[in-house]
């Protein structure tokens, strides 16, 4: 009888643990389910959470500034995660003319989580003195190839990064006369030079009768250049072939009129 009822028991005890395992694995599966899907509703992308990876090519600009400027767009696109947002922003606060960037592309990879950005700088090619209206007095600028006037910290980030090994040469203006239509004629001139001639310029002028004044530094010694008001790029492609010539023959002029095109007049210093 003990046997029987001990069968009997155990039966009953075996019918419950099947009842209670048919209950639990649906259940178990449900709260599998709901934690798989639930970190896909609540959380954003995975990549959004870790900070993202990005490299800088400087070009010509000076390291210092591009570096902080890379640094300053990673944090607003590590908030926004928009390429928009981030070119909003450089529109918006002016960052191209604070950090002397005169071209720049931007690009993100989603699946490597990874911003590149590429800067552009541009070439310097003269100081200027830019006197404020109606006063003698003047703010020193670089002008620089795009035709735009920079602030002279400008050179000293480039000299500092030895990007920039030659002094730069002057550019006099009367006072009130730099107009666009100059500054742009200047600009073109001197950037259209091959760098080895552009080192020999140690000063442009430009008189108030609007006539153009070069000053050269020819083996050390100066030589005045004069090229009337018209006709310069005409005639700064003869003075460079002129100048090559007079190198080669070891003789140093001390003035080259050009006023005239079609009748240079080339005069040297008496030998003392």
């Amino acid at each position: 009888m003990k046997k029987r009822l001990s069968f009997k028991i155990n039966s009953r005890l075996i019918c419950l643990d099947i009842r209670s395992v048919k209950l639990l694995v649906p259940a178990i599966f449900i709260i599998i389910l709901l934690g798989m899907i639930s970190p896909a509703m609540t959380s954003v992308s995975p990549q959004e959470s870790k900070p993202v990876h990005y490299r800088t090519t400087f070009g010509s600009c000076p390291s210092r500034t591009a570096g902080n400027l890379t640094l300053k767009l990673v944090k607003v696109f590590e908030e926004t995660r928009g390429l928009q947002d981030v070119k909003r922003m450089i529109i918006s606060d002016n960052l191209k003319d604070k950090f002397f960037i005169s071209d720049y592309k931007i690009s993100y990879d989603p699946i490597k989580n990874f911003l590149q950005f590429e800067f552009n700088c541009p070439s310097p090619l003269m100081k200027v003195q830019v006197y404020r209206d109606g006063s003698s007095e003047y703010n020193e600028a670089i002008l620089v190839e795009s035709g735009e006037l920079f602030d002279p910290t400008y050179e000293q980030l480039l000299r500092r990064e030895k990007k920039l090994n030659y002094d730069l040469p002057f550019l006099a203006l009367p006072v009130g006369e730099m107009q666009a239509e100059i500054q742009s004629s200047i600009t073109k001139l001197v950037r259209d030079l091959n760098v080895k001639f552009r080192k020999k310029i140690a000063e442009v002028i430009v008189s108030e009768e609007k006539e153009l004044i070069i000053i050269m530094s020819l083996s050390g010694h100066p030589s005045s250049i004069f090229m009337g008001s018209s006709d310069w790029s005409e005639k700064l492609g003869k003075l460079q072939k002129i100048v090559k010539y007079m190198e080669s023959k070891k003789k140093i002029p001390a003035i080259i009129n050009l006023t005239n095109a079609k009748k240079v007049v080339v005069k040297f210093n008496d030998k003392p």
